[in-house]
C-alpha cells in the first residue's frame, strides 16, 4: 500500500499538472503583459486566489498580479494596452483592467487587477487598512491571509515562488497562515471570516492553531466594518458548502459579533422538554433549499432558510402537558431579520424579501389536511407575491423529521397545494390578482375625488376578489354601490 509521502507526493503531481495547463491558458495575456512590465524595468508575478485556483483547475478569466511597480508606473503601463482602465482601489495600490485577447480559436475578456507589493495592518481603532508599499514578492507573500494564497508564479519566465508551503497544504487541504494566525488576524481581523469562508468555499480543514487564533480574538472582529463582514458572510452562504463555514463561526464565537441569533438557536433540551434541536434543524432546512435552487444559488433563499426560525428562543414556552411551543415565532423572527440584517447594511429590498419569506415559512401549515377554500389558496398567492416560488422551496425545506411516513404526507400535501395553484392560475392569472374596478372607475361610479374612501372601496372589492374569483364588471359594479350605501 502506498504510505502518506507517497500519497502527498501524488496529489502534488496532480496539482501542479493542472497549474501548467491553466497557466498556459491564460498565456496569452499574462505573458504580453509581463513583457510591457519587464520592458519598463518592472516584474509582475501571478498571484494569490488566482495561483491558488490554477492548482485547483479552476481558474477562471478573473486574473490577480503583483508588482514591484509602483501604482502610478502600473497605470502607465497598461493604459496603452487594455481596453478599459479602472482606479477605484488605487488608494490600496490596485489598479484594475480590461483585456480582451485571443486564447486558441475565440475571443475572450479577463479582468486584471496588479496591486504593488504591500502591507497593510490595523491599529486597534481603525477600521480600514493602513497600506505601506514593500520592495519584494517575499515581504508581498508573507502579508496575506492563507498559504495557500501565499504563493506565486513570476511571469513570464513561469518560476513558481512558494516560501510558505502552500503547495503541500493545498494537496492536503488545509488552510494555515504564513506567519502566526495572531499576527495575521491583528494585520486584518476579517481574515479570521475569510477561514470559515475558504472552509466553505473549497471544503478545506483549517489548522488547530488558527482556529485557536480565531476562537481568541474573535471579539477584534468588533472593529471591521458591517459591510465588510457582510459580504464575507455572502461569500460563505453562496459556496458549495456552507454549513461547514457556518459551524466554524458558531465555534469559534465568531458567529457572536456576525450573526448572534444563529448560535442562540442551540436551544438546551432535557428528558422533560424534549424538542428538535433548532439550530441543526436551521442548517438542515439551508442545505435542502440548496438542493431546491434552480441554477445559480439564490442568496435570498439560503439566508432566509438559515434564519427561518431565529425567533423560537424569543418565543420558547414550557407547556403544562410537558411540550414545547414557539407562538408566533414567524412573526418575531421576520422583526429579528430586519434588524439583523439592517445592521449588517443589507439592501432594502433584500431585508424586505428575506424578512417576508421568514414571515410566511408557517403559512402552509395551516394547509393541514389540503381542505384549504379555493380564497386561501388566492390569498397564498397574493401574500408570496413574487416571492412564492422561493416560498414553495423554502417550506418545502423545512421538513426536516426522520419519520418518512410524517413526511411523505407533508411533500404529497404541498404537491397538491402546488397543483391547486397551477390550476387558479391558468383559470384566474393569479399573478396579477386585482379588482375588476381601478381607482379612476370607483371615482367615477361613486361621484367622489381622490381619497382615503377609495382604498377603502378598492380593499373590499379586492377582497371580494380573493374571496369569489374573477368578477364581471357589471357584478363589481353593483356589489360596489351597495357597500357604498353602507358607508356613514
Amino acid at each position: 500500500m502506498p504510505n502518506a509521502n507517497e500519497d502527498n507526493s501524488s496529489a502534488l503531481s496532480q496539482v501542479q499538472r493542472r497549474a501548467v495547463s491553466e497557466l498556459l491558458r491564460v498565456s496569452p495575456v499574462a505573458d504580453e503583459l509581463a513583457e510591457r512590465f519587464r520592458a519598463a524595468g518592472f516584474s509582475l508575478a501571478l498571484v494569490g486566489g488566482s495561483v491558488r485556483d490554477a492548482l485547483l483547475g479552476r481558474l477562471g478569466n478573473d486574473l490577480d498580479f503583483t508588482t514591484d511597480a509602483r501604482p502610478e508606473d502600473v497605470l502607465k503601463i497598461v493604459r496603452p494596452w487594455a481596453d478599459a482602465v479602472w482606479e477605484v482601489g488605487i488608494a490600496f495600490g490596485t489598479v484594475g483592467c480590461q483585456k480582451q485577447a485571443r486564447v486558441g480559436d475565440a475571443e475572450q475578456d479577463f479582468q486584471i487587477e496588479v496591486t504593488t507589493y504591500r502591507s497593510e495592518a490595523y491599529d486597534r481603532t481603525s477600521r480600514k487598512p493602513e497600506v505601506s508599499y514593500g520592495d519584494s514578492i517575499e515581504q508581498d507573500l508573507v502579508r496575506r491571509d492563507f498559504t495557500v494564497n501565499a504563493m506565486a508564479v513570476a511571469l513570464p519566465e513561469k518560476e513558481f515562488i512558494d516560501p510558505h508551503g502552500g503547495l503541500d497544504d493545498l494537496a492536503t487541504r488545509v488552510l494555515r497562515t504564513p506567519s502566526t494566525p495572531e499576527e495575521s488576524f491583528s494585520d486584518d481581523p476579517l481574515r479570521m471570516m475569510r477561514a470559515a469562508r475558504f472552509a466553505a468555499q473549497l471544503d478545506f480543514v483549517v489548522a488547530p492553531e488558527v482556529v485557536a487564533a480565531m476562537t481568541a480574538m474573535a471579539e477584534r472582529l468588533e472593529i471591521v466594518s458591517a459591510e465588510r463582514v457582510r459580504d464575507e458572510l455572502n461569500k460563505l452562504l453562496l459556496s458549495a458548502h456552507p454549513r461547514k463555514g457556518l459551524a466554524l463561526l458558531v465555534g469559534t464565537g465568531l458567529a457572536d459579533h456576525v450573526l448572534p441569533e444563529l448560535p442562540a438557536l442551540r436551544l438546551e433540551s432535557d428528558e422533560h422538554h424534549r424538542h428538535k434541536d433548532v439550530y441543526e434543524h436551521s442548517l438542515t432546512v439551508l442545505e435542502q433549499a440548496i438542493a431546491l435552487e434552480d441554477g445559480e444559488p439564490d442568496l435570498t433563499l439560503r439566508i432566509a432558510a438559515l434564519l427561518h426560525d431565529i425567533g423560537k428562543p424569543r418565543t420558547r414556552r414550557f407547556e403544562k402537558d410537558g411540550r414545547v411551543s414557539f407562538h408566533h415565532h414567524e412573526v418575531v423572527g421576520a422583526k429579528m431579520t430586519k434588524k439583523r440584517m439592517t445592521a449588517l447594511k443589507y439592501s432594502n429590498e433584500l431585508v424586505k424579501d428575506v424578512s417576508r419569506l421568514v414571515e410566511l415559512h408557517l403559512r402552509f401549515h395551516g394547509y393541514g389536511t389540503g381542505e384549504w377554500t379555493d380564497s386561501a389558496v388566492r390569498r397564498y398567492v397574493r401574500d408570496g407575491g413574487p416571492l412564492l416560488d422561493r416560498l414553495h422551496k423554502l417550506t418545502r425545506s423545512d421538513c426536516t423529521t426522520r419519520n418518512k411516513r410524517k413526511a411523505g404526507a407533508l411533500s404529497r400535501a404541498y404537491d397538491g397545494l402546488e397543483e391547486r395553484i397551477a390550476r387558479l392560475q391558468e383559470q384566474e392569472e393569479l399573478d396579477a390578482i386585482r379588482p375588476a374596478l381601478d381607482g379612476n372607475e370607483i371615482m367615477e361610479i361613486l361621484g367622489v375625488g381622490p381619497g382615503p374612501v377609495i382604498g377603502s372601496a378598492y380593499k373590499f372589492l379586492l377582497e371580494l376578489r380573493l374571496e369569489h374569483g374573477p368578477m364581471e364588471r357589471d357584478a363589481a359594479v353593483s356589489a360596489l354601490k351597495e357597500w357604498w350605501t353602507q358607508q356613514d
